[in-house]
């Protein structure tokens, strides 16, 4: 054979050797996997069946939990309804027990009547057994006593009778004049009560009347810009100007209250800055307040000063020009004291140009003759002394000040001017119309509350408001506490009952406010 035959002959034997021992390699291999397979498979099925195993023990024991569960909530149940049978059962015990104590005291009850009236159907018995035997002893007596007088019953009832219609008619007129002389008294009583409420009434009426000014809006809605959140804007209004804001359904309108005229201006004037500036809170109020009262003084001083050059009253003091110019916000006696006054000067002048004295000097007294009535301080002196004092005090002319101290007869009159003034005084006040006696006294009892509860130690500012029917008095907070606000309206109330006199009720009303305030710059 050739060689490469050879070769091409073992090549072949040794591919075939290297296939079969392939095929038997892959043989093996693949008998080695299928039992690894199986090995896997009986591992996962072992797996399984301890899992379900797990499982089932887990599942009887939650059944076993919720049944002992169960078990518990039933007994518990049935627990709580045989104690509530056994509770319905006490009580219907007790009710029974009750109901039979009841029915026992009823049956004692009923026999114990049952002998009461056994006893009261005795005694009626006896009664009527007495009463029979009393009656023939009383037609005994009367037999004998007829015989004794000599007349017969009816006769002795007749002159009874008559006796006793004269005894009757005797105390009759006795009595009709005590009657008539109780109902005259309590007639008269009743007749001063009727005048005295009367004169409140009208006195009320008179106060309210001078004693409120209305403030004008241009809507209603301006109202609540003015009564600011929670009422503090009029609040900061009534404690800056000592007046009162009444905010009622009047359209277009609040009312402000206050017996002192120059008060109501300052408010008046306040408010109308507040409403055409439209800013309103309580800082601006007390601004604007504190402006507008010092543009009134300004203006107090014009009044007076147009008063004199009017009057032709030349080298008056500055200040006795100024408390001219404050007349113009008080009243006399319902009278305004500047056109009172006015009225005096004048007809001093005419008076004492008729009796061919001095016109311009009696001018000057009749204007000044009530300065005294609006003073800057509350003093003891009446007003014509304190007149007096003052036109003595800037300068004024003997004359002058004689006049106005003896207009009241309160001086000896020293200059013939002084009568002069004394008449033109009267003249001006009892002309029809001019005066009313009750509204000075009005606004005296005003002045006179204010200053009672100024007196009292820690108190600020002081304020009569309601036609006086209240005082709102403003402590200050670092001397009153809360405790002393109590006390104190108590001893106000008290004192101005007892040492004044006035109609209806007064309102006291003690307020304390704590307020900080600090500027940021």
């Amino acid at each position: 054979m050739e060689p490469n035959m050879l070769t091409y002959i073992i090549g072949g034997i040794a591919l075939l050797i290297g296939i079969i021992a392939g095929k038997f390699l892959f043989a093996k291999n693949t008998q080695r996997k299928v039992e690894e397979a199986e090995q896997q498979a009986q591992k996962i099925l072992n797996d399984a069946q301890s899992s379900s195993e797990n499982l089932k023990k887990e599942k009887i024991l939650e059944a076993k939990e919720r049944f002992v569960q169960m078990k518990a909530e039933h007994d518990k149940e049935v627990f709580e309804r045989n104690r509530k049978l056994s509770d319905n059962e006490n009580r219907a015990r007790q009710k029974e027990q009750s109901v039979n104590q009841r029915l026992e005291q009823l049956e004692k009850q009923v026999k114990e009547n049952d002998a009461i009236k056994d006893n009261l159907s005795r005694q009626i018995e006896v009664v009527n057994h007495k009463r029979t035997e009393l009656e023939k002893h009383q037609e005994e007596h009367i037999r004998r006593l007829e015989k004794i007088a000599g007349l017969t019953a009816e006769e002795a009832k007749i002159q009874l009778v008559e006796s006793l219609k004269q005894e009757a008619h005797t105390q009759a007129l006795s009595i009709q004049q005590e009657i008539i002389d109780d109902a005259k008294q309590k007639a008269n009583k009743e007749a001063r009560k009727i005048i005295i409420q009367s004169i409140q009434r009208t006195a009320a009426e008179q106060a309210i009347e001078n004693a409120i000014t209305v403030f004008n809006l241009e809507s209603d809605e301006i109202k609540g810009q003015i009564i600011g959140r929670e009422g503090r804007n009029i609040r900061a209004i009534e404690a800056a100007t000592g007046v009162d804001l009444i905010v009622d359904d009047t359209p277009e309108a609040i009312i402000l209250s206050s017996f002192d005229p120059l008060r109501r201006e300052i408010a008046r004037l306040s408010l109308q800055r507040l409403v055409s500036d439209g800013r309103i809170h309580p800082a601006r109020i007390e601004e604007v307040v504190e402006k507008t009262r010092k543009q009134i003084e300004e203006q107090i001083v014009e009044i007076g000063e147009r008063t004199v050059i009017e009057l032709g009253i030349h080298g008056l003091h500055k200040e006795l020009v100024r408390i001219v110019g404050k007349m113009r916000f008080r009243s006399s006696y319902g009278q305004n004291l500047l056109m009172h006054s006015r009225e005096v000067a004048n007809l001093c002048g005419i008076m004492a140009a008729e009796l061919g004295m001095n016109p311009k000097l009696a001018k000057r007294a009749g204007l000044l003759h009530d300065i005294g009535k609006v003073p800057d301080e509350e003093t003891e002196l009446s007003h014509a002394l304190l007149g007096a004092k003052l036109a003595e005090k800037f300068g004024e002319n003997p004359a002058v000040v004689n006049a106005i101290g003896a207009h009241h007869d309160e001086m000896e009159m020293q200059y013939v001017i002084s009568p002069v003034v004394q008449a033109c005084d009267a003249i001006s006040g009892a002309r029809p119309g001019a005066r009313r006696e009750i509204m000075q006294q009005y606004l005296q009892r005003i002045k006179d509350l204010e200053n009672l509860a100024l007196a009292y130690q820690g108190v600020e500012k002081a304020y009569a408001i309601q036609a006086g029917r209240e005082l709102r008095v403003i402590v200050e907070a670092d001397k009153v506490t809360d405790a002393d606000s109590d006390k104190l309206s108590f001893e106000i109330a008290q004192k101005i009952q007892t040492e004044m006199t006035f109609p209806g009720q007064i309102k006291v009303t003690v307020i304390r406010e704590k307020r900080a305030v600090n500027v940021a710059r």
